[in-house]
């Protein structure tokens, strides 16, 4: 289950401890899957002042990822 979150780019993020699976919906609606995303990473991003600016330098060119919707 994603959560809305205060960004301009990223609608809602949702993450999956027992897979290690980050989900993300973005405002013009689309929503990725990115894989292998440790606990830590994920807490990152929640906390992060800008979360775009976290997505964009720590998650999009690190992991593996397939867009679901």
């Amino acid at each position: 289950m994603r959560e809305s979150v205060a960004s301009s780019n990223i609608a809602s993020i949702g993450y999956d401890d027992a897979s290690e699976t980050l989900e993300i919906e973005f405002h013009n609606g689309t929503i990725y899957q990115f894989y292998n995303v440790s606990q830590g990473v994920y807490e990152q991003l929640i906390s992060a002042p800008s979360k775009g600016q976290f997505f964009s330098a720590y998650i999009r060119p690190a992991f593996p990822y397939s867009r679901v919707g």
